[in-house]
């Protein structure tokens, strides 16, 4: 199967689990600022993280579905961004379905651009490192956000989210692979 496709069933099932999520507890999300959602995501790479490194768990939940979480707050993230201060809590599921189809294909078209510049390097990275450059890049927006957005050199906190959106795909993607599994659908 081809990265691209990979990418599609993986998000198409995010896609369905965020959409129940919004059926069920409307947009709730929408109350939480962006440092809060980076610290969700914070609280899933990290746990991740422990599992890999103990490599024992005492939750079950699949840590599969961590990456799915992480996939699912950097998208709400970059929705967050594009929202004006005055939007309200509660949106439309249609709207927001659609805020989620175009993040996702704006993140689509990103990483489809890199993913051909680096040779898809990133086949050839163990999943702990791809945990790591998550961990990394959500450190990075926590700096970025402390300064206000006021930074000099480096990638917006939209880039960070978007890169680890797609780092969470690669790791579920080598995840599959190497369990021999029928890509998440």
């Amino acid at each position: 199967m081809t990265t691209p496709d990979h990418y599609d069933l993986i998000l198409s099932r995010c896609r369905t689990l965020f959409l129940a999520k919004t059926h069920d507890y409307g947009t709730a999300w929408r109350i939480l600022r962006l440092p809060s959602v980076t610290d969700q995501i914070f609280i899933k790479a990290n746990r991740i993280r422990t599992i890999q490194e103990t490599g024992t768990q005492k939750i079950a939940d699949d840590v599969n579905e961590e990456f799915v979480a992480i996939i699912n707050y950097c998208l709400i993230a970059l929705m967050q961004l594009r929202l004006p201060t005055t939007a309200p809590l509660d949106l439309p599921a249609d709207e927001v379905a659609a805020a989620y189809d175009r993040e996702n294909g704006l993140n689509r078209e990103l990483l489809l651009a890199k993913n051909h510049d680096y040779g898809e390097a990133w086949r050839q990275m163990r999943v702990s490192s791809i945990t790591d450059l998550i961990l990394m890049k959500l450190h990075r927006i926590k700096q970025l956000e402390n300064l206000g957005g006021a930074a000099l050199v480096s990638e917006s906190v939209e880039g960070g989210y978007r890169d680890m959106l797609n780092y969470a795909v690669f790791a579920l993607i080598l995840r599959e692979e190497a369990a021999g599994a029928q890509p998440l659908a």
